[in-house]
């Protein structure tokens, strides 16, 4: 288990870094930096104009950031406000039409990086690992919101214990309770700390 969350961990930071440095890169052609990314190619999906409120949600970013970003996208005329109050949290950000035709430079520079990227997975492997993605995001943000659950025996999970198995040299931190120990006396050597 432990591997398999290093396995995880490391990929997702790897990825996340390379495609920041990807990202850089494609948006200094605009006088902008990489984080600049995800607020055009968000805004490109709704020609209609998204709010700051908006913003915040679909691109998982707070409001300070939002309000920076658009202060930036804004004076470098990719994006302009529109509405009757026009305050920061009423009015409809929309892009320009150097803003759509950076998003459109920008959108088909990542989709060339992702089809690079992918190039050894079948569409089946493929499929399977975006629905797969897709299931760890939406788990993880529900244990982000309500925190880690605690296990028992009954889910068929072995938590909070301090063993040291004599099998495999596995070591695990577990709580003593009978039940553990009656459930480990099938072969393996617990030692309780």
């Amino acid at each position: 288990m432990v591997d398999r969350f290093e396995r995880f961990s490391l990929a997702i930071s790897e990825i996340s870094k390379y495609w920041h440095l990807l990202a850089a890169e494609e948006m200094e052609k605009y006088s902008l930096k990489g984080s600049h990314y995800v607020y055009i190619l968000t805004m490109a999906k709704y020609p209609e104009g998204l709010t700051a409120t908006e913003l915040c949600t679909l691109c998982g970013k707070d409001k300070a950031d939002v309000s920076r970003m658009m202060g930036i996208l804004e004076s470098k005329g990719l994006v302009t406000k529109e509405g009757t109050n026009q305050k920061l949290y009423r009015g409809v950000f929309k892009l320009t039409e150097d803003g759509k035709a950076a998003a459109e430079h920008v959108n088909k520079r990542a989709s060339r990086a992702v089809e690079i990227a992918g190039k050894d997975l079948t569409e089946e492997n493929r499929t399977v690992f975006y629905k797969s993605l897709e299931s760890i995001v939406a788990n993880l943000r529900v244990l982000s919101k309500k925190g880690i659950p605690e296990y028992t025996i009954k889910q068929g999970v072995l938590p909070h214990f301090s063993v040291l198995l004599s099998r495999g040299g596995l070591s695990a931190s577990v709580k003593r309770t009978e039940a553990f120990e009656r459930y480990f006396r099938r072969g393996f050597h617990l030692q309780f700390r």
